[in-house]
């Protein structure tokens, strides 16, 4: 398919990824189909959706913003207040934005929500209408790289890597950044599995008004 061509140059994983009852998702065919894209759209930056590339499998779950964190696979948690907000954007999936180094989620709420690696290594988002980041988090270096017709999103260059979220329950793979001192759920680094971020250009923003 095209995003192997695309994506042949980066390094093997040295480990499987998740299934699809492993991630709780129908077991169905290939799921490439959701990274079909119109090639005539034009290469620039501007908010996209990205999926976890596990190399040497089909299976590439979207990654979502829910309870102020990403997981893999699943539905996105948002909200919007209606009334007084007459036109709510969909909030059907997770889309995000670059700018300056700093990554925040594409959203109407004022004032934003912004994505950040917590002390822990968690990737997170900031609470609607306020700023607060847990002390020792870090806002950067985000990146994404556009291309056509995947581009690619890192954090200080790197990818990332899934985590269960805990050894009773392998269903559930939460998001970290891919630092060596990560502190994961199940409490050994070796459960998680790294991935890159493979990401498409999101052409109606706002995806959501505000994530929870």
């Amino acid at each position: 398919m095209k995003f192997v061509a695309l994506f042949a140059a980066l390094p093997l994983l040295a480990v499987a990824a998740p299934t699809q009852r492993a991630l709780g998702m129908p077991l169905q065919g290939d799921l490439c189909m959701p990274f079909q894209h119109d090639l005539g759209t034009p290469l620039q930056d501007s908010d996209f959706t990205a999926f976890a590339w596990f190399e040497h499998n089909s299976i590439h779950p979207p990654i979502q913003a829910r309870g102020l964190r990403f997981w893999l696979g699943g539905e996105p948690a948002t909200y919007c207040p209606q009334p007084p907000v007459v036109h709510c954007p969909p909030g059907k999936v997770t889309a995000l934005g670059v700018g300056n180094s700093r990554s925040g989620l594409s959203v109407n709420v004022p004032g934003g929500q912004q994505i950040y690696v917590s002390p822990t290594g968690e990737l997170g988002y900031t609470q609607a209408h306020s700023a607060f980041i847990p002390p020792g988090s870090f806002l950067g270096p985000f990146e994404h790289t556009p291309g056509l017709p995947f581009g690619r999103y890192t954090f200080d260059g790197k990818g990332f890597i899934a985590c269960p979220n805990s050894k009773e329950d392998p269903t559930t793979w939460k998001v970290f950044a891919h630092i060596p001192n990560a502190i994961v759920p199940t409490g050994d680094i070796q459960d998680c599995l790294p991935f890159q971020a493979v990401t498409e250009i999101f052409g109606s923003p706002p995806a959501a008004w505000q994530y929870i």
